[in-house]
């Protein structure tokens, strides 16, 4: 029997974007490392990134991170950090070519689903996206209720007994 490891400081996950979930179908994901200053990397061991409404942008050969706020350090004095600055993204040649070839594709995005350590180094895991209609996002929502109403059932059923 395999025991569970306790997620530790070097592989804890920072932060997760549930909107991304939402709003879209994730059909794959890929893990990116990321180019981040000093101050950058003080504040997202304090947990204070928000993914909410970023994006990536492949241009020039290049995958960039936008609209994700890393707020100041509190420490970080006039060295600090532009909070909603682009940042880059560091993915081989071959996957960025996939991801531009993907994104022409009409309806596919490119949203950041969660920031995490991977020993010491920080990474942003990024979803090729399909946006939900508004009927799909119900459908997700009923299925979501469904099952937590079958697990309640059972779990009152298995109390009883």
């Amino acid at each position: 029997m395999s025991q569970k490891k306790k997620p530790t400081e070097k592989d804890r996950v920072i932060a997760t974007n549930r909107d991304a979930y939402h709003n879209y179908f994730i059909l794959e994901t890929f893990e990116a490392g990321i180019q981040l200053t000093g101050t950058e990397v003080k504040a997202a061991r304090a947990g204070k990134v928000t993914l909410k409404d970023g994006y990536v942008r492949v241009a020039d050969g290049e995958a960039w991170l936008l609209n994700v706020y890393i707020s100041p350090y509190s420490h970080g004095n006039r060295q600090n950090h532009e909070p909603d600055r682009d940042r880059r993204l560091l993915l081989h040649k071959r996957e960025i070519e996939r991801l531009f070839s993907k994104i022409r594709e009409k309806g596919l995005t490119v949203v950041p689903t969660k920031f995490y350590f991977k020993g010491n180094l920080i990474k942003c895991e990024i979803g090729l996206a399909r946006g939900k209609k508004l009927y799909d996002k119900r459908e997700t929502e009923a299925r979501r209720d469904q099952e937590r109403e079958a697990r309640a059932a059972l779990k009152e059923r298995n109390a009883r007994f």
